[in-house]
């Protein structure tokens, strides 16, 4: 006789990963300024290591996967720094975002889209 193996239930598969107080979204004041009072620049600080409720699927041809890659074994051999590549993808994201904010028009991002 075969054996049945017990699968898990929907609620199983579909539960909160995180308690209840955890999963807000941060409030406005806890999110970071382009700028401080005295006109100084804040870093945008991307989230690092921490467990991620929301997901994004972003398609990359081969050769920017690869780019990718390699600049994540340049930064651990180079560097000392074992990073995943979603976190040097969040990294990225956070340095073009602040650049965003602090230079508007004048932005890498607006300069590298309009060339298209």
């Amino acid at each position: 006789m075969a054996r049945r193996v017990s699968l898990p239930a929907a609620d199983d598969l579909f539960r909160p990963t995180a308690p209840a107080d955890e999963t807000s979204a941060p409030e406005p004041e806890d999110r970071p300024e382009p700028e401080t009072d005295d006109g100084s620049e804040k870093r945008r600080k991307p989230s690092g290591r921490v467990r991620h409720d929301e997901k994004m699927t972003v398609y990359v041809t081969s050769d920017e996967l690869l780019d990718l890659e390699h600049a994540r074994l340049v930064l651990r051999r180079a560097h000392g720094l074992a990073v995943d590549r979603g976190r040097l993808v969040r990294e990225a994201i956070a340095m073009v975002l602040a650049d965003f904010e602090a230079n508007g028009d004048d932005s890498a991002l607006v300069r590298r889209l309009t060339e298209e």
